[in-house]
């Protein structure tokens, strides 16, 4: 897969892709954090003016992915729907003619803390709804991090939309980013109109940053 970084993480090998998601290929799943299908919506529902698309751009990215990955499996880390207005017609009707394009996938939404206010997705959706943590092998699949605490397994999760600043003594680029410890890895958000937000490493902690190319280790941890 071009562009992405093998890692070793419990036993397992999993691949950081350049896209924002983790490949575990042993099970052909691949793991994707915080997508927010319906945000631009509920943005405008609030009289703010923010671009369309972003569900077919969305949808978009992630049948790419799936395609170059040859995944059978797609986990979704919380926070599928970001509000209520996510159950627009629109949003639901590009969603669902992805979904009869897919017909072969198995989807699980772990659910997040926007999951439970947005409502469940549409059953005609056929995803398998969980509540974290939501373990399988080795790993236990959340959307909060700190669930490290009480999973059985190495915790994979998101919620926290991680970036990481780039500087030199004039300029500063903030890159969507990987967070890489003992006893979890925190995913950046997949979705576009998603934002970041900057996160510096703790002990132990190795960053990850991806250019949307590929993706390279930036922070070694320690």
């Amino acid at each position: 897969m071009a562009g992405a970084f093998p890692l070793e993480v419990a036993g397992e090998r999993l691949w950081l892709l350049p896209q924002k998601a983790v490949y575990w290929p042993r099970l052909e799943l691949l793991a994707i954090a915080d997508i927010h299908f319906g945000k631009a919506a509920a943005f405008r529902s609030f009289g703010i003016p923010v671009p369309h698309g972003t569900t077919n751009e969305n949808l978009d990215a992630l049948d790419a992915l799936v395609t170059a990955t040859g995944a059978t499996h797609v986990l979704f880390l919380g926070d599928f729907l970001h509000a209520r207005a996510a159950h627009a017609a629109a949003t639901q009707a590009a969603m669902l003619a992805w979904r009869l394009r897919r017909r072969e996938l198995v989807l699980t939404l772990v659910r997040g803390n926007h999951d439970k206010h947005a409502g469940d997705p549409a059953a005609s959706l056929a995803i398998d709804l969980v509540d974290e943590p939501y373990t399988l092998g080795p790993f236990s699949f959340c959307h909060h991090p700190e669930l490290e605490e009480g999973a059985p397994g190495y915790v994979l999760a998101g919620h926290v939309h991680p970036a990481y600043v780039l500087a030199t003594r004039f300029d500063a680029l903030r890159l969507p980013c990987f967070v890489v410890g003992r006893r979890r890895m925190i995913l950046p958000s997949f979705g576009a109109f998603t934002g970041g937000h900057a996160v510096r490493p703790e002990q132990g902690e190795r960053i990850y940053v991806t250019s949307g190319d590929a993706v390279h280790p930036v922070h070694p941890g320690r």
